[in-house]
């Protein structure tokens, strides 16, 4: 089968592509930003780049620092629409089924093209925010009213994203609840580290649009003496988190540690070694790095935007869920709790050993397969 993914580079785009190889399709990507072509991650998938340019000329790049106007002239005949240069590319290829990753990037944006090619069936990969978020602006709920019913088949990552889907107009097939990047590799032969001989807590430092790691690093601050035998760590950290912690007196703590983006392999070495780990969002999915938390061993506290955590996560059981994302004293009762009730973050790791068992890569891989493989068939 030919598969035509439409996406932005992403960990999550990659990742779930890398689970088509060998699996005898024909992979093209139309790299739905032409950010370049990516060495070294899907060399085995036909990219689409460099289309947005009618013309590379010499000294485009000069003329767009020197003469930012003159730049903007030159852009405005010299650019390649996106329903434009995605529908040659159709025409080109000929696939047997388009998927896209995240609506208001890879679907809004060709939706002309698919409803002009009916007999193609579309595939829509739901992630995070993309419906529970975006369905209250007027303009994002128009886009999201206007794609859905043209779209076939439908992943998402939780189950209330394909509620809100139906709501909003989407009528074809269900392919199921799955991570967004795909399953987790992990070693089953190899133990985990128990809780009781880990020593980190883990926070994720977003803040920015939906990211509320701030009232995070705000419970922290009313527990330090609680946590000093304790390394913190706040990976991820954006601007607004690096200058809180700046302007605040957590900065000359000894047993802090803020650091920006790391690389995947680094975020699951803090995972196999973090007793606690903390994502605070207004707006998610299923989080990855929750999903991530319960593979390696980490308990989770996680924010609970529209009841998506609660999907994987029983309160008081295998993690905490938080209700009010803003809400400082919560979070620190909950991290209170984490820290001093050994028997609940016990209990909690054996349970999200037995849950990490249907997230392992291969059992994941052979669901998504088996789903192309549906579509395929019909």
């Amino acid at each position: 089968m030919k598969i035509l993914m439409v996406s932005m580079p992403s960990l999550h785009f990659f990742r779930w592509t890398e689970q088509l190889k060998d699996a005898g399709h024909e992979i093209y990507w139309f790299n739905i930003t032409d950010s370049g072509k990516f060495e070294g991650r899907l060399d085995w998938v036909q990219q689409k780049f460099a289309w947005r340019l009618k013309w590379d000329f010499p000294g485009r790049v000069y003329i767009k620092k020197e003469f930012p106007k003159l730049s903007r002239y030159i852009q405005t005949v010299n650019t390649n629409s996106t329903p434009k240069a995605f529908e040659n590319y159709l025409h080109e290829i000929k696939p047997d089924v388009v998927h896209s990753f995240a609506l208001y990037v890879s679907c809004t944006s060709v939706l002309s093209v698919m409803e002009n090619h009916p007999r193609i069936p579309w595939i829509y990969s739901s992630w995070g925010s993309d419906l529970y978020y975006f369905q209250n602006f007027k303009a994002y709920l128009k886009d999201i009213q206007a794609v859905l019913p043209r779209v076939d088949y439908l992943f998402t990552d939780c189950q209330r994203d394909y509620t809100i889907a139906r709501t909003y107009g989407f009528k074809g097939e269900f392919l199921g609840v799955l991570p967004g990047g795909g399953g987790f590799k992990f070693d089953s032969t190899k133990p985990l580290k128990p809780p009781g001989e880990r020593k980190i807590i883990l926070i994720k430092g977003f803040q920015g649009r939906s990211g509320r790691a701030i009232p995070v690093l705000k419970a922290i601050q009313r527990l330090q003496q609680e946590i000093l035998n304790y390394h913190v760590v706040v990976f991820g950290a954006d601007r607004e988190v690096v200058e809180f912690v700046k302007n605040e007196k957590i900065k000359t703590w000894f047993n802090i540690e803020v650091i920006g983006r790391i690389k995947y392999d680094e975020v699951i070495e803090f995972m196999q070694k973090a007793l606690i780990y903390i994502g605070n969002s207004n707006s998610d999915g299923l989080p990855n790095t929750m999903l991530e938390a319960i593979c390696f061993g980490a308990f989770p506290i996680q924010s609970n935007p529209g009841g998506a955590s609660a999907e994987i996560i029983n309160h008081g059981e295998n993690g905490l869920l938080i209700k009010d994302c803003k809400n400082i004293d919560e979070i620190k009762n909950h991290l209170t709790t984490a820290l001093n009730d050994k028997d609940l973050t016990n209990k909690a790791f054996k349970k999200n050993l037995k849950i990490r068992l249907d997230l392992e890569y291969e059992i994941i891989k052979a669901q998504v397969l088996k789903a192309y493989q549906n579509i395929n068939s019909q």
